[in-house]
């Protein structure tokens, strides 16, 4: 993929927008495994437990952008895409189950198991809108780590702000998948005709916004159980 093409720049907007929705909520993960530390220790935790997370990212994206050409799995990672922009739509995440660290080894350890546990769907989504570029995968990875150690409080703010960011999020990671979907080369010859192509990717956009929103709604409406001491 060309530096200076259209593709290029449409495929790193797509990353850096797949990092603010996805990657900001790992740095509340971050926040919360080093909480427990002294002020002093808190922000060596963080950095180093960030640079260890990034390095297992890294692998892991260069991993599945190597996966990704086998025949095949462009649908499936494709598919899987799209499962994860419907679950962004309509899930709360909670970090309910993160421990803390007592220790700036134990922080460490649990920001690099936490990321790459909650960073599967990061590199999926990384994977698939680079099409193949580890330019575009390392490009990634230099805007999600900023935004993993500094960016948590601020981003949590703007979703909270500005709910429509989950939407469009969620909207970009389903264009992702139908891209990946469209671009399996065995399925070239359906795709052929720019009508079908580019009516598919909408189509599944619209289908993931659509479905994910009136679950969400509906859910919103259901009445929530009662604690068990109330």
């Amino acid at each position: 993929m060309d530096f200076f093409s259209p593709e290029f720049w449409t495929a790193l907007l797509s990353i850096i927008i797949i990092d603010l929705v996805l990657a900001g909520d790992n740095a509340i993960v971050i926040g919360l495994a080093a909480r427990n530390l002294p002020k002093h220790q808190q922000k060596r935790a963080i950095i180093w437990g960030t640079a260890g997370a990034v390095v297992v990212r890294a692998l892991a994206t260069i991993f599945v952008v190597w996966l990704l050409k086998i025949p095949g799995l462009l649908i499936v990672g494709g598919l899987l895409l799209v499962w994860i922009a419907y679950k962004l739509l309509v899930e709360e995440k909670g970090h309910d189950d993160i421990e803390a660290g007592g220790s700036l080894w134990e922080a460490m350890r649990t920001i690099i198991i936490a990321d790459a546990l909650m960073g599967l769907d990061n590199v999926l989504a990384v994977a698939g809108a680079a099409h193949g570029s580890f330019l575009l995968v390392i490009l990634g990875l230099l805007i999600s780590v900023p935004i993993m150690v500094w960016g948590s409080t601020l981003i949590l703010k703007w979703i909270e702000r500005f709910p429509v960011i989950i939407t469009i999020g969620a909207g970009v990671l389903a264009w992702t998948a139908s891209k990946m979907i469209v671009g399996e080369p065995f399925l070239k010859e359906y795709f052929a005709n720019p009508v079908v192509k580019y009516g598919f990717e909408l189509l599944v956009v619209a289908a993931v916004i659509m479905i994910g929103t009136m679950k969400k709604r509906k859910a919103a409406k259901e009445p929530q159980p009662k604690a068990a001491n109330e």
